[in-house]
Protein backbone atom coordinates (compact mmCIF):
# COMPACT_ATOMS: atom_id res chain seq x y z
CA UNK A 1 0.00 0.00 0.00
CA UNK A 2 1.50 3.53 -1.14
CA UNK A 3 1.33 5.87 2.19
CA UNK A 4 1.67 9.60 1.95
CA UNK A 5 2.33 11.90 4.78
CA UNK A 6 -0.03 14.92 4.29
CA UNK A 7 -1.97 17.74 5.74
CA UNK A 8 -5.66 16.93 6.26
CA UNK A 9 -7.77 20.12 6.91
CA UNK A 10 -9.77 21.53 9.96
CA UNK A 11 -10.89 24.94 11.01
CA UNK A 12 -13.80 27.32 10.01
CA UNK A 13 -13.93 29.33 6.81
CA UNK A 14 -11.03 31.25 6.45
CA UNK A 15 -9.37 29.91 9.47
CA UNK A 16 -7.56 26.52 8.67
CA UNK A 17 -6.40 23.94 10.87
CA UNK A 18 -4.26 20.91 9.48
CA UNK A 19 -3.42 17.75 11.44
CA UNK A 20 -0.03 15.97 9.35
CA UNK A 21 -1.71 12.32 8.74
CA UNK A 22 -0.07 9.45 7.33
CA UNK A 23 -2.94 8.22 5.47
CA UNK A 24 -3.05 5.66 2.47
CA UNK A 25 -2.55 7.76 -1.34
CA UNK A 26 -5.76 6.90 -2.37
CA UNK A 27 -7.87 8.22 0.37
CA UNK A 28 -9.40 11.07 -0.05
CA UNK A 29 -7.82 14.77 1.68
CA UNK A 30 -9.64 14.54 4.72
CA UNK A 31 -10.84 10.69 4.92
CA UNK A 32 -9.59 7.98 6.48
CA UNK A 33 -5.84 8.63 8.01
CA UNK A 34 -4.00 5.34 9.55
CA UNK A 35 -2.07 7.90 11.87
CA UNK A 36 -2.24 11.35 13.43
CA UNK A 37 1.70 12.79 13.09
CA UNK A 38 0.88 16.37 14.77
CA UNK A 39 -0.87 19.89 13.99
CA UNK A 40 -0.24 22.91 11.32
CA UNK A 41 -1.43 26.18 12.68
CA UNK A 42 -0.68 28.81 10.16
CA UNK A 43 -2.63 31.57 11.37
CA UNK A 44 -0.33 32.17 13.97
CA UNK A 45 3.02 33.99 13.48
CA UNK A 46 5.39 31.90 12.85
CA UNK A 47 3.24 28.89 12.32
CA UNK A 48 2.57 26.86 15.06
CA UNK A 49 3.95 23.17 14.33
CA UNK A 50 3.88 20.40 16.61
CA UNK A 51 4.65 16.88 15.23
CA UNK A 52 5.79 13.54 16.71
CA UNK A 53 9.13 13.48 15.86
CA UNK A 54 10.50 9.99 16.65
CA UNK A 55 6.72 8.76 14.56
CA UNK A 56 7.56 11.18 11.08
CA UNK A 57 11.11 10.08 11.00
CA UNK A 58 9.71 6.15 11.16
CA UNK A 59 7.20 6.98 8.68
CA UNK A 60 9.95 8.83 6.45
CA UNK A 61 12.44 5.93 6.86
CA UNK A 62 9.71 3.00 6.01
CA UNK A 63 8.97 5.33 2.84
CA UNK A 64 5.81 7.48 3.37
CA UNK A 65 6.27 10.09 0.98
CA UNK A 66 5.15 13.43 2.03
CA UNK A 67 3.16 15.61 -0.22
CA UNK A 68 5.33 19.20 -0.77
CA UNK A 69 3.51 21.05 2.26
CA UNK A 70 3.91 18.29 3.94
CA UNK A 71 7.51 17.92 2.81
CA UNK A 72 8.30 21.57 3.64
CA UNK A 73 7.43 20.96 7.45
CA UNK A 74 8.74 18.03 7.83
CA UNK A 75 12.35 20.11 6.95
CA UNK A 76 11.52 22.46 9.12
CA UNK A 77 11.29 20.54 11.78
CA UNK A 78 14.32 18.77 11.04
CA UNK A 79 13.02 14.97 10.06
CA UNK A 80 14.54 15.08 6.81
CA UNK A 81 18.03 15.71 8.06
CA UNK A 82 17.82 13.49 11.13
CA UNK A 83 16.79 11.03 8.16
CA UNK A 84 19.75 12.10 5.74
CA UNK A 85 21.80 11.45 9.00
CA UNK A 86 20.65 8.26 9.61
CA UNK A 87 21.66 7.04 5.70
CA UNK A 88 24.98 7.97 6.69
CA UNK A 89 25.40 6.12 10.15
CA UNK A 90 23.78 3.22 8.48
CA UNK A 91 26.27 3.45 5.50
CA UNK A 92 29.03 4.08 7.98
CA UNK A 93 30.24 7.64 6.69
CA UNK A 94 29.45 8.68 10.07
CA UNK A 95 29.23 7.01 13.91
CA UNK A 96 26.06 7.43 15.77
CA UNK A 97 27.40 10.33 17.72
CA UNK A 98 28.69 12.60 15.33
CA UNK A 99 25.20 11.92 13.84
CA UNK A 100 23.53 13.30 16.87
CA UNK A 101 26.13 15.99 17.49
CA UNK A 102 25.76 17.53 13.54
CA UNK A 103 21.64 17.13 14.45
CA UNK A 104 21.99 19.36 17.76
CA UNK A 105 24.15 21.98 16.45
CA UNK A 106 21.41 22.14 13.28
CA UNK A 107 18.62 22.50 15.88
CA UNK A 108 20.22 24.77 18.32
CA UNK A 109 20.82 27.04 15.28
CA UNK A 110 17.01 26.33 14.02
CA UNK A 111 15.88 27.75 17.28
CA UNK A 112 17.97 30.40 17.32
CA UNK A 113 16.78 31.94 14.40
CA UNK A 114 13.03 31.20 15.04
CA UNK A 115 13.36 33.03 18.26
CA UNK A 116 14.99 36.02 16.95
CA UNK A 117 12.19 36.38 14.13
CA UNK A 118 9.83 36.28 17.51
CA UNK A 119 11.97 39.00 19.03
CA UNK A 120 12.08 41.07 15.68
CA UNK A 121 8.24 40.53 15.66
CA UNK A 122 7.79 41.98 19.14
CA UNK A 123 10.11 44.77 18.41
CA UNK A 124 8.21 45.69 15.44
CA UNK A 125 5.17 45.60 17.06
CA UNK A 126 6.34 47.75 19.78
CA UNK A 127 8.21 49.89 16.97
CA UNK A 128 4.30 50.47 15.49
CA UNK A 129 2.44 51.13 18.38
CA UNK A 130 5.02 53.92 19.60
CA UNK A 131 4.68 55.47 16.27
CA UNK A 132 0.87 55.48 16.52
CA UNK A 133 1.06 57.12 20.28
CA UNK A 134 3.33 59.95 18.62
CA UNK A 135 1.16 60.58 15.70
CA UNK A 136 -1.80 60.23 17.99
CA UNK A 137 0.07 63.23 20.10
CA UNK A 138 0.98 65.22 16.85
CA UNK A 139 -2.85 65.16 16.26
CA UNK A 140 -4.19 66.00 19.60
CA UNK A 141 -1.53 69.28 19.83
CA UNK A 142 -3.17 70.20 16.08
CA UNK A 143 -6.50 69.88 17.54
CA UNK A 144 -6.33 71.82 20.85
CA UNK A 145 -4.48 74.39 18.69
CA UNK A 146 -6.86 74.69 16.22
CA UNK A 147 -9.39 75.00 19.67
CA UNK A 148 -6.80 77.38 21.03
CA UNK A 149 -6.79 79.48 17.87
CA UNK A 150 -10.58 79.71 17.26
CA UNK A 151 -11.45 80.61 20.69
CA UNK A 152 -8.23 83.21 20.92
CA UNK A 153 -9.32 85.57 18.15
CA UNK A 154 -12.70 86.39 19.21
CA UNK A 155 -10.86 88.22 22.58
CA UNK A 156 -8.08 89.69 20.66
CA UNK A 157 -10.44 90.84 17.67
CA UNK A 158 -11.85 93.44 20.63
CA UNK A 159 -9.06 95.48 21.37
CA UNK A 160 -7.43 95.79 18.55
CA UNK A 161 -10.48 96.97 17.35
CA UNK A 162 -10.64 99.40 19.65
CA UNK A 163 -7.42 100.89 19.10
CA UNK A 164 -8.07 101.26 15.19
CA UNK A 165 -11.25 103.51 16.50
CA UNK A 166 -8.77 105.25 18.79
CA UNK A 167 -6.31 106.05 15.97
CA UNK A 168 -9.45 107.14 13.72
CA UNK A 169 -10.88 109.42 16.34
CA UNK A 170 -7.47 110.88 16.92
CA UNK A 171 -7.06 110.90 13.15
CA UNK A 172 -10.40 112.96 12.94
CA UNK A 173 -9.91 115.21 15.69
CA UNK A 174 -6.50 115.84 14.62
CA UNK A 175 -8.08 117.38 10.85
CA UNK A 176 -10.63 119.05 12.44
CA UNK A 177 -8.42 121.42 14.67
CA UNK A 178 -6.26 121.95 11.11
CA UNK A 179 -9.69 122.79 9.53
CA UNK A 180 -10.48 125.10 12.71
CA UNK A 181 -7.23 126.73 12.92
CA UNK A 182 -7.12 128.72 9.32
CA UNK A 183 -10.59 130.32 9.84
CA UNK A 184 -9.88 131.35 13.20
CA UNK A 185 -7.44 133.53 11.31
Amino acid sequence: MATKIRLQRHGKKGKPFYYIVVADSRAPRDGRFIERLGSYNPNTNPATIDLNFDQAVKWVTSGATPTDTAKAILSYKGVLYKKHLNGGVTKGALTQEQADAKFAEWLQSKEGKIEAKKAGLVSKKEEAKKAALVEEAKKREAIEAAIAAKNAPVEEAAPEVEEEAASEDAAVEASAEETEAPSAE
